[in-house]
């Protein structure tokens, strides 16, 4: 997905959630710990041809249980400073957060219950560039509140949902 594009993510409907089945699971656990892993590779692990797992990996894709992406460190790319921030907002609120969603540093937009209406997540070069995203996100009309919550150490980062 080029740099910028807003990825929608479908409404949570916990009734049509994908069922998967031991395969499936494994599969993914394979392609988790390496994307590039080799689809023959992945089917001598689960027990499958290449061309079995090439099928079920397409078919994952395309019913948009799972894509396949790279992962960038943001440290290694000149990006020392990540935050979360909490808004508070009156009016429409899915105006609001697709408005905060198009600010280019902004790689993470949730609405929430609780004190907070967004939950959003920047990650800038420094703490003067996170200034200025404060300052364009408090801009957005509606917004009439916001806190930083400055990260300080990563210590856990997993993308391995649904394999348990």
């Amino acid at each position: 997905m080029p740099r910028g594009t807003v990825r929608r993510h479908p409404q949570l409907n916990h009734a049509n959630h994908a069922l998967l089945d031991e395969t499936a699971k494994q599969i993914i656990e394979q392609l988790q710990e390496d994307g590039r892993r080799p689809y023959a590779t992945i089917g001598r692990a689960v027990g499958l041809s290449e061309a079995a797992v090439r099928q079920r990996v397409q078919r994952l894709i395309d019913s948009g249980v799972m894509q396949i992406v790279a992962v960038t460190d943001p440290l290694q790319l000149g990006l020392g400073r990540q935050a979360m921030i909490g808004v508070k907002t009156t009016g429409d609120l899915d105006g609001i957060s697709d408005r905060i969603a198009s600010i280019e540093e902004v790689d993470y937009v949730v609405i929430t219950a609780g004190s907070f209406d967004l939950l959003l997540e920047a990650v800038c070069r420094n703490d003067d560039h996170l200034l200025e995203i404060l300052q364009e996100v408090r801009a957005v009309d509606g917004v009439i509140g916001a806190e930083v919550f400055v990260y300080l150490k990563l210590r856990k980062q997993t993308y391995s949902w649904g394999t348990a």
